[in-house]
């Protein structure tokens, strides 16, 4: 078997996923992700799925919008057809992705419906031509996001043979959500929070796979608990809703304990380095609610929260609200905040 090229930037990006802030439809975005960005230089950002339809078909280019501040940043796919996907894999890197990620973790109807996310891991076969078709598509390296399993699957019998056939198609990093997904009887929700936990057999799942970069998601709320996790023996990390509501209690401390850099900003810090990109996106023609959005959580937990978020949320849906809003909001704040 021939030796491929290396694809651009890999150790980069591996070296990011130590720590990433997992796709979330709906939240995720791009604005999202620049905000992330100012509280963390090292973690890996995710958009949200995009599927493979869409651009393909639809032509929704402006899915793969992003600042060039996000970097390193990762897109996730979703669908099932190997011609398609690697249509979208090739998109995907002429926008200047660091990483194509396919998804096969998410269990909504939607995605069941279109023959992707978790209902895949039922066709490892199919996974392996999709992943084959990618990775030949493109220029970055091709991921995948997967389950322990689905439905009445037995994980310790499927997730081996499901990480073979995605080593057998030449990928060589994985993050595993360490939870079931039920399909049937279970809403996406709820299978977020209902299905238990297995971290140990993603901790098996590496050490059986010591070649492959394994990174575990689910149920992962503090830094401390995700250096538990990599003490594991686990390469990597993906946080989702934590990173999301309280930003600034996982990611403000990422850079230093996880990844070893000195320094870390204070909340307000990041409120104030938001306002040349609120002020761009107001003269493009935007909304201030589709930025703020996403900075509700920015002080959680800390005095003056609420009044944070009560400022933040009322004025900004607003029309032609604007950086006083903004201002509003930090008044609210003790000055020690």
């Amino acid at each position: 078997m021939n030796a491929e090229p290396v694809k651009k930037g890999v150790s980069d990006v591996r070296r990011a996923s130590r720590l990433s802030v997992a796709p979330m439809m709906d939240w995720t975005d791009r604005h999202c992700r620049y905000f992330h960005r100012l509280m963390s230089c090292s973690a890996l950002l995710y958009t949200e799925m995009v599927t493979a339809p869409a651009l393909v078909r639809g032509g929704a280019l402006h899915l793969l919008d992003h600042d060039p501040a996000e970097h390193p940043v990762a897109v996730q796919l979703g669908g099932s057809d190997p011609a398609e996907l690697a249509e979208a894999t090739r998109l995907c890197c002429a926008a200047g992705y660091d990483e194509v990620n396919l998804n096969v973790g998410c269990p909504s109807d939607r995605v069941q419906s279109g023959t992707f996310g978790a209902v895949l891991m039922k066709s490892p076969g199919l996974v392996g031509d999709c992943l084959a078709a990618m990775r030949a598509a493109s220029s970055v390296e091709v991921t995948v996001k997967c389950r322990i399993g689905v439905d009445d699957q037995e994980p310790r019998e499927v997730l081996p043979s499901f990480l073979e056939t995605v080593a057998a198609a030449g990928v060589g990093r994985v993050t595993i959500h360490a939870r079931k997904a039920w399909l049937q009887g279970l809403s996406p929700k709820e299978n977020r929070d209902v299905p238990p936990l297995d971290y140990a057999l993603v901790a098996e799942m590496k050490r059986a796979f010591p070649a492959m970069h394994v990174s575990v998601n689910g149920g992962i709320s503090t830094l401390a608990e995700a250096q538990s996790l990599l003490a594991m023996g686990l390469d990597g990390v993906m946080i989702g809703r934590a990173a999301y509501h309280d930003p600034a209690a996982i990611l403000l401390g990422a850079d230093e304990e996880l990844f070893g850099l000195p320094g870390r900003k204070t909340a307000r810090q990041v409120a104030e380095e938001m306002r040349p990109y609120i002020a761009r996106h107001l003269a493009a023609g935007g909304r201030l609610h589709n930025v703020t959005r996403h900075m509700l959580g920015l002080f959680a937990g800390a005095p003056g929260a609420r009044a944070w978020r009560r400022v933040l949320s009322e004025g900004a849906a607003g029309q032609g609200a604007g950086l006083e809003v903004l201002d509003a909001a930090l008044e609210a704040l003790p000055r020690a905040a």
